[in-house]
């Protein structure tokens, strides 16, 4: 990168993803640095795939504007990607008379955030939408639905890369010095020259806010954990089933939440942490999402649970006040000149990430003349799969490519052609999970007990990564050091 750069984000969570994609629309050079090795490093890949209606958002927030703005959207963009969602509706479940008088407040917050589709249901029509759900009425948002984060956040940011951005990953920010009208930034082992910069920094959205001369911020890490059920249950559970919330805790209450391929997500907990990569696990709180589990869904057992996982929260609020506060995506010319700050980016954020970004453009186009490209490609096609078509067309694909005979992953149909595409392309999988992620391996029941071996040979023989060098997820999560024996 000789010329200085237009444009840096640092981040590529879903946002920062979502904000490359549109700023690809103009004639600008756009980089990303991504502290990860490689796309899903953080909240981005742990959390429930929700397309949120907009109802628990505060009236006249940015929050709630931007959610039901994406969610309008989301049917239209997804089909420009290739990217799997479903318009599933919405169940929020209430048991007595102080419920029914939250679900109503809840009503009234959408009608005027302007959410369609809400509507008070009793019990026989709760029993005919999720016959496992218990409860004695519910709210029902027709405009909730449900989408692979994986693949969201993989799309947005091929798209990016098609339309010309670069990603620079294992790139943390760690200074930042305005010379001669620039921003230089150092991340990871090089230097960048930019015009502008954006914070899609995430969890750490408040330290690169600093570094970049805005202060007076801080973002509060809280845990949410999750088990994964059997997809044996998915005809149980066809849409989210969430309990009347305590939005005091900063959350939406331990749910149920269906995955477009066919398991249920239980969480997450509320929990606030000391550190902003802290995704243990823990029993005291498995023990806790079975029991608020149970509550909607008696059927729940322990034996379903086939994964635990975490994800972590960028809160603006602390836990002495819990809640939330709006989104922040400011611009403060007088401290952190030509930066754009996305500050609290938390749930709705994959619902909104779209409409966050166009709201980073319209910022930036205060002051900055923007062309559009009359070559943009708005349109990614995800690579062809054989678990996704009929056996007349499987038997075609075969023909033409023997690799997608060859299973690799036995609980979720995976070929070897499949490890082979989320291996090239403009973005191609580097790390474990990243592969794990693209593609589906690893995501059945066996969690990757078959395959996990089977994807390590791939990864070394097809994109030539040694096995010692080879990451799990994060920088420093190494697998092997080396060969037992020689097979």
């Amino acid at each position: 990168m000789d010329r200085p750069l237009d444009i840096t984000i640092i981040g590529a969570g879903v946002i920062g993803c979502a904000v490359a994609r549109e700023l690809s629309r103009y004639h600008l050079r756009v980089a990303v640095a991504e502290a990860h090795p490689d796309l899903f490093g953080s909240t981005s890949a742990r959390n429930s795939g929700v397309i949120h209606a907009g109802f628990h958002n505060t009236p006249g927030s940015l929050m709630a504007r931007l959610c039901v703005e994406g969610n309008r959207l989301f049917s239209d963009l997804t089909a420009h990607l290739d990217v799997p969602m479903r318009r599933t509706g919405k169940l929020v479940v209430g048991f007595d008379e102080e419920d029914r008088a939250h679900l109503l407040s809840m009503l009234e917050r959408g009608r005027r955030n302007g959410v369609p589709g809400l509507t008070l249901i009793g019990r026989d029509e709760l029993r005919r939408l999720a016959p496992a759900v218990a409860g004695e009425f519910a709210l029902y948002s027709a405009s909730t639905g449900i989408v692979d984060p994986f693949q969201w956040t993989w799309a947005l940011a091929e798209n990016a890369a098609q339309n010309g951005v670069r990603f620079l990953f294992s790139s943390p920010l760690t200074a930042a010095v305005r010379r001669d009208g620039l921003w230089a930034l150092t991340v990871g082992n090089r230097t960048l020259y930019s015009r502008w910069v954006i914070n899609c920094a995430g969890l750490f959205s408040d330290k690169v806010a600093a570094l970049l001369g805005l202060t007076g911020y801080e973002i509060y890490p809280c845990r949410g954990e999750y088990f994964l059920l059997d997809e044996r249950l998915s005809s149980l559970l066809p849409l989210p089933a969430y309990p009347v919330p305590n939005y005091r805790t900063g959350g939406l209450g331990i749910h149920l939440t269906p995955t477009l391929e066919g398991n249920i997500l239980i969480g997450p907990s509320t929990e606030y942490i000391g550190g902003p990569t802290d995704w243990r696990t823990t029993a005291p709180t498995q023990d806790m999402l079975l029991r608020e589990g149970r509550r909607i869904f008696p059927s729940l057992s322990r034996s379903d649970c086939i994964r635990a996982f975490a994800g972590v929260r960028p809160k603006l609020t602390g836990p002495d006040r819990g809640g939330y506060d709006d989104f922040v995506i400011c611009r403060r010319e007088d401290v952190s000149p030509r930066v754009i700050h996305l500050i609290g980016m938390e749930s709705p954020g994959l619902t909104a990430s779209v409409p966050i970004a166009r709201e980073v453009i319209r910022l930036l186009g205060l002051t900055e003349s923007l062309v559009e490209r009359a070559d943009f490609d708005s349109i990614r096609q995800r690579p062809v799969s054989l678990r996704h078509l009929g056996s007349a067309a499987q038997a075609r694909l075969i023909a033409d490519n023997p690799d997608h005979g060859e299973i690799v992953c036995r609980c979720r149909t995976i070929t070897r052609a499949d490890v082979a595409a989320a291996l090239s392309g403009p973005l191609p999988a580097r790390t474990l999970t990243g592969l794990k992620y693209r593609c589906g391996a690893m995501m059945g029941r066996c969690q990757g007990g078959y395959c996990q071996t089977r994807l390590v040979a791939l990864m070394e023989e097809l994109a030539g990564i040694p096995r010692e060098q080879l990451l799990y997820g994060p920088a420093g999560s190494r697998l092997f050091t080396g060969k037992v024996r020689d097979v």
